[in-house]
């Protein structure tokens, strides 16, 4: 006797349906959003507008530090133009020192153009001569800013004479060269001097 697997009553198992899709159409009503969408939305809108205020205090800092720049570099401007009028305008102290021919240090009568005159010499080109015992003559100018004592070599300076602002003495006391005011000529200054400074 055989027996039947289907009691009968009950049809075959259906297969699973497929998905269907529905359009919407110009009718339908948008869903409205959940709670967590809408706190979504609204914490992203908040982070939106703090990137915002950030930029735009950076773009504020960015542009104040532009100005302090600007700023600092005129006032550093300024500061250096008002030291150059000061260096230029204001006298500068400078020492001579007599020499000969060979750069060593001589006595500054040797580089008075007083002096020399009274002493048989003559001053020319820059130098003043001095007539030597037995014929012919010795040469001598100033250096300008070098040290060195009487028989040394002199150290440093220049021969080139300084700016005509320039209060020029030498080692004794006597005055080369008075700001603004050039070489001066007369008896018990050391005149003529700065002619005799190598052109």
């Amino acid at each position: 006797m055989t027996q039947d697997s289907n009691t009968g009553d009950q049809p075959p198992p259906e297969p699973p349906k497929r998905g269907s899709m529905r359009f919407q159409d110009s009718n339908t009503q948008p869903k409205q959003p959940s709670l967590a969408e809408q706190r979504a939305r609204q914490q992203a809108l908040a982070q939106e507008e703090r990137d915002e205020e950030l930029a735009r205090q950076a773009d504020a800092k960015a542009a104040t530090r532009r100005k302090v720049l600007i700023g600092s570099g005129v006032t550093v401007g300024l500061v250096g133009l008002v030291a150059t009028f000061y260096t230029v305008a204001k006298p500068t102290e400078v020492t001579a020192v007599c020499t000969d021919a060979g750069g060593v240090v001589q006595n500054d009568d040797n580089c008075d153009e007083h002096y020399v005159t009274t002493h048989g010499g003559h001053v020319s080109g820059g130098f003043l001569f001095l007539p030597i015992p037995g014929g012919g003559f010795n040469s001598y100018r100033y250096n300008y800013g070098g040290t060195g004592t009487i028989g040394q070599h002199v150290s440093g300076g220049s021969y080139d004479p300084p700016s005509s602002r320039a209060n020029v003495t030498t080692k004794t006391g006597k005055s080369v060269q008075r700001g603004g005011f050039g070489i001066s000529g007369k008896s018990g200054s050391t005149g003529g001097s700065g002619k005799s400074g190598g052109s």
